[in-house]
């Protein structure tokens, strides 16, 4: 059954998990949770990025084999609900790590909150508000 405990994993392709690591630990401050150490034929090598002991991760993968080329549009969107106005010190550290501070598609992202494209064109909108 779902419910509030339930985890979750979103998994998304990258063209470089080097640099999507870039972006969601040093950038946004996730923790690595898990990735290959080694290239292992037919299998994708990945990246595990979250909060350690959190209900949910992304799942980053890369397969060189058979490489999928992103395709995030305007309004793929990983929402992160701080609660408080967004520090521009965290906005410059995730544009250091690689990422695009852009415009929302939606102007409500820009009224309560900055919007950062990542490494692979995603959108990651620090919003100023609650959840809930």
């Amino acid at each position: 059954m779902i419910g509030p405990g339930t985890h979750v994993r979103v998994a998304r392709p990258s063209r470089d998990l080097a640099a999507a690591e870039r972006f969601y630990v040093d950038g946004l401050g996730l923790d690595v949770l898990w990735r290959t150490t080694e290239r292992v034929p037919g299998e994708h090598d990945l990246l595990m990025v979250g909060p350690k002991g959190g209900g949910w991760h992304f799942e980053l993968t890369h397969d060189p084999e058979r490489p999928l080329d992103p395709t995030p549009t305007v309004d793929d969107l990983f929402v992160v609900y701080l609660g408080e106005p967004v520090e521009d010190a965290l906005v410059a550290r995730l544009v250091a790590a690689g990422g695009t501070r852009v415009p929302a598609h939606n102007p409500y992202w820009d009224t309560y909150g900055v919007t950062v494209a990542d490494p692979d064109g995603y959108r990651l909108v620090l919003c100023s508000r609650d959840w809930g």
